[in-house]
């Protein structure tokens, strides 16, 4: 395969980015979409260019480093991660527009690479429990029903990567923020936490500059595990609950 890549090019956070054109050939359509940016890279480097900045790490679809807007979309054409986006998922002779996510809350630092650390603060915000942990307990211990953990462990699969932010119009992280809220709110061992986790989350999120959610659904539809739009709503009801309940006191 021939490709023409269009690749956002930035040399740092306070410089100005730009749209360069490179030509590649001999893409096998079952590589990677890393793998060809691989062979972009090297290409680069033997004629003296510098390569190409952009995130990765297992490579296998685990931890959402590969963050990546293709041709307009979080991840690509297909739902997945970059790094599982197959070059047959495109045709010899295809123009392709690669860029960094688009959001004022994820700075880029370099190329394609951007600045994530926002999901971290969020996370540090309310993101655990208070139960003693230590050894492993008795799996019997604590009881939760099997809708619960199955309900639990659907957002559990958040990977963090940030395609929902890329994808929303608004650039809102609300799919993230909910999935991280309600895969510990609806466990017992979360319980103790479970109106200032879902308060304070939600707080930092504004804080950090996302955007506000008008629930388009655009966040779900790129979303590489599957975290459903009613999360958010589960969410809302979280802190509408919440709110109340601090209020009275």
């Amino acid at each position: 395969m021939k490709l023409t890549l269009r690749v956002w090019r930035q040399k740092n956070a306070d410089a100005d980015g730009a749209m360069s054109t490179y030509e590649v050939d001999g893409i096998s359509p079952d590589m990677s979409f890393l793998e060809m940016l691989d062979v972009l890279n090297e290409q680069l480097i033997l004629s003296g260019e510098e390569p190409v900045a952009f995130d990765h790490d297992c490579r296998e679809g685990i931890c959402g480093a590969c963050s990546l807007v293709i041709n307009g979309e979080a991840h690509g054409p297909e739902r997945t991660t970059t790094c599982q986006l197959h070059m047959r998922s495109f045709k010899d002779g295809d123009t392709i527009d690669i860029e960094p996510w688009r959001a004022a809350a994820f700075p880029v630092v370099k190329d394609l690479v951007v600045d994530r650390s926002a999901f971290d603060r969020i996370i540090q915000a309310g993101g655990y429990i208070t139960a003693p942990t230590g050894s492993a307990p008795e799996a019997h211990a604590t009881p939760v029903p099997k809708p619960d953990a199955d309900y639990a462990f659907e957002h559990a699969e958040c990977i963090g990567c940030g395609a929902c932010v890329a994808a929303c119009p608004n650039g809102a992280a609300m799919l993230f923020t909910s999935a991280k809220v309600n895969h510990l709110n609806v466990l017992p061992q979360g319980a103790p936490e479970r109106e200032t986790r879902v308060l304070d989350m939600v707080a930092q999120m504004d804080a950090e500059g996302f955007g506000g959610c008008t629930l388009t659904g655009e966040c779900a539809t790129a979303c590489p595990k599957g975290i459903p739009l009613t999360s958010i709503t589960h969410m809302n009801k979280e802190w509408l609950r919440a709110t109340r309940k601090v209020a009275k006191r």
